[in-house]
């Protein structure tokens, strides 16, 4: 079970990588793909999962664009936007 545990987050990490790669190399057609599967994954999956996306996807890709001064707004799915606003404002941000 730990190995399992610790594969769904470094799963979930390269899938940010995979992400933020697109985002870095102006192909946002496919981080929006990628946004939209993990939209999915958080909506539909179990509670592991949501918490997997939103701890290490989410966090990864909108720390990585607010370094970048992207717009999280017009990028995010609906969900995941959700999500990152709890996250800031659960912060003190």
């Amino acid at each position: 079970m730990k190995n399992r545990i610790t594969s769904i987050y470094k799963q979930a990490d390269r899938f940010a990588e995979i992400t933020k790669t697109f985002i870095r190399t102006g192909n946002i057609a496919r981080a929006k793909k990628c946004l939209a599967i993990a939209e999915k994954l958080f909506n539909e999956g179990n509670q592991q999962t949501k918490s997997v996306i939103a701890n290490t996807y989410v966090f990864s890709v909108t720390t990585f664009m607010e370094l970048r001064n992207c717009k999280i707004a017009n990028l995010f799915p609906q969900s995941l936007k959700k999500e990152y606003i709890n996250q800031i404002t659960a912060s003190g941000v």
